[in-house]
């Protein structure tokens, strides 16, 4: 079996292509133009220069182009068939959709952060079946959990503040949703222990709902595990409010027309996960908090999920490569005048 690992750089074998084609066009038309100027005495101008030569330098330096290009797009040869176990955790990532997320205290706004930030997080993880929920005033499972990460990150990239019809922040409604769906999807183990259940819970903690705290403490008597994460700043911003276009109109204000300054409260985030009995980073730029998450996530109970055949594929690079190095080579050598006989005559040397 036969494949490529990024057959995105394959693209580059047109690009190639082409340039052979412009380049034969450019020399051909060059040399119209010269005798089109210079008439009769165009053969004598480019005499020692070979047209051949300069194709070999042509047609050369696009084949070492195209094997670089294959060598990038990594050809994979499959060996043999092997059985790949899953080892990893039950995991619902939670992100939060509410309008305050749209706050540009964090660049470009807190949605976005949360967003990138989720999708680092997912390129940490390896064998956990994840699911993805997106909650404000009330919560809705966006995707249950699977073991294609790949696809939850096209969801979490898809959320906006439009994926929940309910404004507000109700962390009750998303741990009973979390529950629900830890209940219908979750799975049996292969060797008899049970995966730990783990809720990873982005927002910037501003729940304008009671009751997230009692229904954290009755997760973990399910056997779930409460992480969160938070987004903003400590000053707060206001919330931007756009047009059709994007283009900033003004900020969400209150019932008295005052601009409402949304604060985010790394507290109530803190106060959840201790509840969940998980643990609570304030996320920033360096991303050094993801990877504290994960750490804490590789510390728990997992468990061998069903097992599953693949093809190993061994990594065939080196031939383009080392080819393409060849006909780089070959070109340095090729010189592009044309080689002359010399006669003798007495004291000069003239070529015919």
């Amino acid at each position: 079996m036969f494949k490529f690992g990024d057959p995105w750089w394959l693209n580059m074998l047109w690009g190639a292509g082409s340039l052979f084609i412009f380049g034969w066009i450019w020399e051909t038309s060059r040399r119209s133009a010269l005798r089109k100027y210079f008439g009769k005495k165009t053969d004598f101008l480019i005499s020692s220069l070979s047209a051949r030569k300069r194709g070999w330098h042509l047609l050369l330096q696009c084949l070492a182009l195209a094997s670089f290009a294959a060598s990038l797009a990594r050809p994979l040869l499959g060996s043999q068939l092997q059985e790949v176990k899953q080892t990893g955790v039950e995991m619902i990532i939670a992100v939060d959709v509410s309008n305050s997320m749209l706050a540009e205290d964090d660049r470009p706004s807190r949605l976005e952060h949360a967003k990138h930030e989720i999708n680092h997080f997912l390129d940490e993880l390896t064998g956990d079946r994840i699911g993805l929920i997106a909650f404000a005033g009330s919560a809705i499972l966006v995707s249950p959990m699977t073991s294609d990460h790949s696809a939850i990150k096209l969801f979490v990239n898809s959320l906006s503040v439009d994926s929940v019809s309910t404004q507000g922040t109700n962390f009750k409604d998303v741990l009973s949703e979390a529950e629900r769906a830890f209940d219908r999807g979750g799975v049996e183990s292969l060797n008899g222990v049970k995966p730990t259940r783990v809720l990873v819970i982005a927002s910037d903690g501003e729940d304008n709902e009671p009751g997230g705290i009692s229904e954290a403490k009755h997760a973990v008597d399910q056997g779930i595990r409460v992480f969160t994460l938070g987004f903003g700043s400590e000053k707060g911003a206001p919330i931007p409010m756009r047009d059709d276009h994007g283009a900033l109109i003004g900020y969400k204000k209150d019932k008295a027309g005052q601009v409402v300054m949304s604060i985010p409260s790394d507290e109530g985030l803190g106060k959840l996960a201790e509840a969940g009995q998980g643990t609570s980073y304030h996320s920033s730029f360096s991303e050094s908090e993801v990877k504290n998450l994960v750490q804490d996530i590789d510390k728990l109970q997992k468990a061998d999920f069903k097992s599953r055949m693949a093809t190993e594929f061994d990594e065939k690079f080196q031939i383009p490569l080392f080819l393409g190095l060849i006909l780089a080579f070959l070109d340095l050598l090729f010189g592009e005048r044309r080689r002359t006989k010399l006669s003798w005559r007495g004291r000069f040397e003239v070529s015919r």
